[in-house]
């Protein structure tokens, strides 16, 4: 594939991913590298196999029809699109830190930015910067997290040695030291873990990064660590059961907003006021408020309480970090 159409398609879902409502064939032709210099047919021809080898690698573009407007309007659904939670293996954790690498230093990184800078200057409204984050006006995705542990523990992942450090333990002050065979890095609910095999307790343990005191220090050679053969770093750092009992959630939704939520909902009843009521089926609580608090100020989740709660601490944390 050619770099003008890796460019071009890297654009073109950015784009969709950005904006909060579907655009139209034109204004994509307008906000995306690409696009601008072609005539009518060239356009339409190009978009149309864009949409549709964007659709054959798995990237779900959804058409969505207006009877007010005369043309359909296209746009990526967040919720359809995003990663399940993420599991660094280490040849994963490899190749991860050497795509890292290259993003940063992309020269096509600025190109795909100029897709919501263009948006932006339309009018049309766009949400934060998908996937990374912005900086000095490129694109730049990075892996997120603040834990200074972070990058020691990928590395000793990455090169399967042992590390040591100082680990306080949930509910205690008392800090002790562990000397783990580092097996995988697990994200799960923005909180980032260690599982591995601890030698001090002789036991497969996980470790919350945040709560690991001081430096990382690698013991030993690499290439010591062996991984076992199946096993489940989901399942070490206690992943709910994805089988849990599926419940109902009604939502206060904005009118005339959120049309990616209307569809998945199983039903959408007018309300009052400017706002109307969604019922969602869900089974985790924390992805489903994790879902409404990216949606801001265009939702209310009103039950169950232990869904809402979930979003207020959200909520409150983004509101403390905001101001800290």
């Amino acid at each position: 594939m050619s770099r003008r159409k890796t460019e071009r398609l890297l654009n073109l879902v950015i784009c969709l991913l950005a904006t909060r409502r579907p655009l139209s064939a034109e204004q994509i032709r307008q906000a995306v590298p690409g696009y601008d210099r072609d005539g009518d047919e060239a356009f339409q021809r190009m978009f149309e196999r864009d949409k549709n080898e964007l659709r054959e690698i798995g990237i779900p573009i959804d058409v969505v029809r207006d009877p007010w407007e005369d043309e359909p309007g296209y746009r990526i659904e967040r919720e359809s699109y995003e990663l399940p939670e993420i599991t660094l293996e280490p040849d994963e954790a490899a190749v991860l830190g050497l795509a890292a690498q290259v993003w940063q230093r992309a020269s096509l990184a600025e190109a795909a930015s100029g897709a919501l800078l263009k948006l932006r200057a339309g009018g049309v409204a766009t949400d934060a910067p998908v996937g990374g984050s912005m900086s000095g006006g490129a694109l730049e995705l990075r892996v997120d997290t603040r834990d200074p542990a972070f990058p020691a523990l990928w590395d000793a992942v990455r090169e399967r040695r042992v590390v040591r450090f100082d680990y306080r333990a949930s509910g205690s002050e008392t800090v002790r030291s562990r000397t783990v065979e580092p097996w995988g890095v697990v994200s799960r609910r923005g909180r980032w873990y260690l599982a591995g095999f601890d030698r001090d307790r002789d036991a497969p343990r996980a470790f919350r990064l945040s709560r690991i005191a001081g430096q990382v220090a690698a013991v030993g050679k690499p290439g010591a660590v062996e991984v076992p053969q199946g096993v489940d770093l989901r399942a070490m750092v206690g992943f709910p059961d994805e089988t849990q009992e599926e419940r109902v959630a009604l939502v206060r939704v904005r009118q005339g907003t959120c049309e990616g939520l209307r569809q998945l909902a199983r039903a959408v009843h007018a309300g009052s006021g400017g706002w109307d009521e969604a019922e969602l089926t869900f089974s985790d609580p924390e992805r489903l408020a994790g879902w409404m608090a990216s949606l801001g100020a265009d939702v209310e989740l009103v039950q169950p309480p232990d869904a809402r709660e979930a979003v207020i601490r959200r909520l409150k944390g983004a509101a403390h970090e905001w101001v800290g």
